[in-house]
């Protein structure tokens, strides 16, 4: 429980800094400045100011911003694309599952970074490349997870009824294989949602996610490198959001899966 609380408010401050970017932000977050750049934290600019005279608080903002759309554009279209390919996998002929499971295999050998990397060549750097090459190498997980839990339900004594009542594959799998399997789902989205910040913002720190003039976590961070031995705060700001953003869904999934399966709460206060 503990957990989960920590892990809601640390995201709840994260989504809710993005939410009130929309509608107000101290500064404008692209305007150059020459004459306030590298300015300490101040009363006007909280954070201070980068080598280009842009207030930091509100690239964080409006970098948030970026981070969320980015996150749940990629782990939507995985959870989209990988559950049914899970539920079919369990639910269909054997031949199918094994092709899911091969196709799987393929796609694991591509992480996110060289899938990024083999699309920005193709159709250019920008946020679309890093939501397709983030989403599609977070598609396996999603589908083997459904594909385990899947047979799990399978093999439940309330399907092999709905067999024998000549219920068909479609609609068991609709009616009683998702419902059981959507608690797990989630929390694979809340673990997925960590992995997918630290990988946009690791994108853009090699150029290969959100392009300029648009703030991104990664590309503060990637020009504020050349500054860490005279002006450290440039790069501890964003690399502190962007632990702050990885640990809160990490510790929200977490304590969901705890919240989803009490047996797992149970042994880690046994241990």
């Amino acid at each position: 429980m503990r957990n989960l609380v920590i892990g809601a408010v640390l995201v709840g401050l994260i989504v809710l800094a993005a939410l009130v970017s929309f509608l107000w932000t101290p500064f404008d977050p692209t305007q150059v400045d020459a004459a306030l750049r590298l300015q300490g934290p101040s009363g006007a600019h909280w954070l201070g100011t980068d080598r280009f005279g842009r207030d930091l608080v509100s690239q964080l903002m409006v970098g948030a911003r970026t981070t969320l759309y980015v996150g749940v554009v990629a782990v939507g279209v995985a959870a989209v694309v990988g559950t049914p390919l899970g539920v079919s996998a369990a639910a269909g002929p054997r031949w199918l599952g094994e092709i899911v499971l091969r196709a799987n295999d393929i796609v694991l050998a591509f992480p996110a970074l060289l899938l990024a990397i083999m699309f920005g060549a193709a159709f250019g750097a920008s946020t679309l490349t890093a939501m397709i090459a983030i989403g599609i190498a977070t598609v396996p997980s999603f589908a083997r997870l459904a594909r385990a839990t899947a047979l799990q339900v399978l093999n439940t004594e309330y399907v092999l009824a709905a067999r024998s009542a000549g219920r068909t594959g479609l609609a068991i799998s609709v009616r009683h294989v998702l419902p059981n399997i959507a608690g797990l789902v989630i929390v694979q989205c809340s673990v997925s949602f960590g992995i997918a910040v630290l990988a946009e913002a690791a994108l853009s720190y090699l150029g290969l996610g959100t392009q300029p003039p648009t703030p991104s976590w990664g590309r503060m961070l990637q020009e504020s490198q050349e500054l860490l031995a005279v002006q450290p705060r440039l790069l501890i700001v964003p690399g502190v959001a962007i632990a702050v953003a990885v640990l809160g869904f990490t510790l929200l999934g977490d304590g969901l899966r705890d919240r989803f399966d009490p047996r797992l709460e149970g042994r880690r206060a046994q241990g």
